[in-house]
């Protein structure tokens, strides 16, 4: 038998992909999103068996789990809605037909959210309104909080109220400082101008 080798073997396969106005790549028959930023850039992905490690060049960037196609051949999707809410904020509908719509909701209250909307409202109303509650958890890093807000309708059968929920998650108006900034009279001014430096006080 050969000796073992002095140093590790990579525990990884490299490979490079291209990142398309998609906004993600497919990679063995999974979809991942990453952020926009990345659109129309190559990026090497070094693949373990639980994460996919990415990187411009030798610049880490990110981790991604890894996902798996489906038993039956179909591919999968590893979908993170901060990586795609700033294009569904210019095309809203796009959320109607999205093959990983499903995959895109944070949490359970979220994908029957969306189930409700379309029951109570027309698609286009629904679709602008699950964007904007999705931006909302962006825009505020309240994904959890939110979340038990909308279960709360849920069991009360009651649709969102948007105004009311950014203003429950908006930033205290008590809390934030008032800063006075005092301006320099315009004399002061004139004084510097009448005692450029170099001239004896």
């Amino acid at each position: 038998m050969r000796s073992l080798p002095t140093n590790r073997t990579a525990d990884y396969e490299e490979t490079v992909v291209y990142v398309p106005t998609s906004g993600g790549f497919t990679l063995r028959k999974v979809f991942y999103t990453v952020p926009s930023r990345l659109i129309g850039r190559q990026l090497r992905v070094r693949i373990y068996d639980d994460r996919l490690e990415l990187f411009i060049g030798g610049t880490h960037l990110m981790q991604l789990v890894r996902g798996r196609a489906g038993a039956d051949g179909t591919h999968g999707h590893v979908v993170n809605y901060h990586h795609v809410i700033h294009t569904l904020r210019r095309k809203s509908m796009a959320l109607l037909n999205l093959v990983y719509r499903d995959q895109l909701f944070p949490r359970e209250a979220y994908r029957l959210t969306f189930e409700q909307l379309r029951e109570h409202l027309t698609d286009r109303e629904a679709c602008r309104l699950m964007v904007d509650l999705l931006s909302l958890a962006h825009d505020r890093s309240c994904e959890a909080q939110l979340g038990e807000k909308l279960a709360e309708g849920l069991a009360a059968h009651q649709l969102p109220d948007l105004p009311t929920l950014r203003a429950c998650f908006g930033p205290d108006p008590d809390r934030i400082p008032i800063v006075v900034v005092q301006l320099a009279s315009l004399a002061s001014y004139e004084t510097l101008l009448d005692n450029p430096m170099g001239e004896a006080a």
